[in-house]
């Protein structure tokens, strides 16, 4: 057996070439996602590719919208911070918004972020406004999640918080968010 094909046959190397094709996977299932509402990758998505939570936000903000990714400016910041705080990792954290272009049909908004959720699988999908509520309900058939509920929605948890981004001003909604997002705690331990 020569030195390459013993590396080939460690754990690790195993590991490493299924994640690999995991994530050539993801990607090309969020190009599909793109692809379903033209338009939609004006705003690109950020983060894991195999993500344990999927941070969806409705409308672009200032960050958004002078061309930085989904929820790349304080939103973002604040999400993983209080996800960290409730015991996930930050690094497995997947953001993206549900409206990047306002002229998409609902419809195609819809599937574009179902695709999207379904290619990263992530165990929680967290909807920081109401808009992201809104398209999260129509992306998979649903009532609209309640804020602070986890809702279970085909094998996963969603959760819904009254305006993410809204709140960084405002201590009082702040404490309100906060209060409605402890419900997204990890089920198990976080690898």
């Amino acid at each position: 057996m020569s030195a390459t094909e013993d590396t080939a046959a460690t754990p690790e190397a195993r590991q490493a070439k299924a994640r690999a094709v995991l994530e050539a996977r993801a990607r090309a299932e969020l190009a599909a996602a793109d692809a379903a509402a033209p338009g939609s990758d004006r705003v690109p998505w950020r983060g894991a590719l195999l993500a344990q939570v999927a941070v969806v936000k409705g409308l672009p903000g200032p960050a958004e919208a002078s061309g930085d990714p989904a929820l790349s400016g304080a939103d973002g910041d604040a999400a993983i911070k209080a996800l960290e705080r409730l015991g996930w990792s930050g690094q497995d954290v997947f953001f993206t918004l549900s409206r990047p272009e306002p002229g998409i049909e609902p419809e195609r908004r819809g599937d574009r972020l179902r695709l999207q959720i379904e290619g990263v699988d992530p165990e929680l999908v967290l909807a920081v406004d109401a808009e992201a509520a809104d398209d999260v309900a129509l992306a998979f058939g649903v009532e609209r999640p309640r804020w602070g509920v986890v809702e279970r929605v085909l094998g996963r948890r969603v959760v819904a918080v009254d305006g993410l981004e809204a709140s960084l001003g405002d201590e009082a909604r702040k404490a309100r968010v906060w209060s409605q997002m402890r419900v997204a705690k990890p089920l198990g331990p976080v690898y």
